[in-house]
């Protein structure tokens, strides 16, 4: 079986090694033909908590975790922009 890989943004790392990664499906309407998009957020493990929101990350499937995390975070493509509450 091969695993399945996704490519999405941080949108939440407000919990302790979960991350939540909105995934944006865009594909054309059967009858019109006009680009739809659609997103799906999945709870990924990423177990050293170095995922920040904004992170554009590749996450991969994995057996069950937890109750609702299926997926894990394999790799940081992109870092996001760091907030201004941050620096304070």
């Amino acid at each position: 079986m091969a695993l399945k890989e996704m490519v999405g943004t941080v949108v939440s790392d407000k919990m302790q090694k979960t991350v939540v990664v909105a995934v944006e499906n865009r594909f054309p309407h059967p009858m019109y033909q006009k680009i739809i998009s659609r997103t799906t957020r999945y709870k990924a493990h990423d177990s050293d908590n170095h995922c920040k929101m904004g992170d554009r990350v590749r996450i991969r499937e994995t057996p069950p975790i937890s109750a609702h995390k299926r997926w894990t975070v394999t790799e940081v493509l992109i870092k996001g922009m760091k907030s201004k509450e941050e620096g304070k």
